[in-house]
């Protein structure tokens, strides 16, 4: 638990919570890793960072929109995600077994993906 949780990078906002291990801020939205103590703050966030690459090597950002290139099953529906099916307005995160898009499908409700099966649009 941090003792004194540091204000938002983007907005300067003091309102400031810790979720898991992110620190998120409530009026812009934005969640990142605090830096560690002895890492600079501005040079430990870019050293941190980690790049997500789509099934054909694009790097892909908070809010692109992806196409699936390969039909997913979805546990509980019979249908599943077809092939070429365009999502909008991705978020990054770092989830489980892989899974590190979290989004929302219309027809399916919010969901993760792997980025190995999604292609930038």
């Amino acid at each position: 638990m941090i003792e004194n949780i540091p204000a938002c990078p983007r907005c300067s906002s003091e309102y400031t919570y810790e979720m898991n291990n992110l620190v998120v801020c409530p009026e812009c939205g934005h969640e990142w890793v605090p830096a560690a103590d002895g890492a600079s703050a501005a040079g430990g966030a870019e050293a941190g960072e980690r790049v997500i690459k789509d099934a054909v090597g694009n790097v892909l950002n908070d809010g692109d929109t992806v196409t699936v290139v390969k039909a997913l099953k979805v546990k509980g529906n019979p249908s599943g995600i077809k092939a070429g099916t365009k999502v909008r307005n991705i978020r990054l995160v770092d989830g489980v077994d892989g899974h590190d898009i979290d989004c929302r499908i219309d027809g399916f409700g919010a969901m993760q993906l792997k980025s190995s099966v999604v292609k930038k649009a």
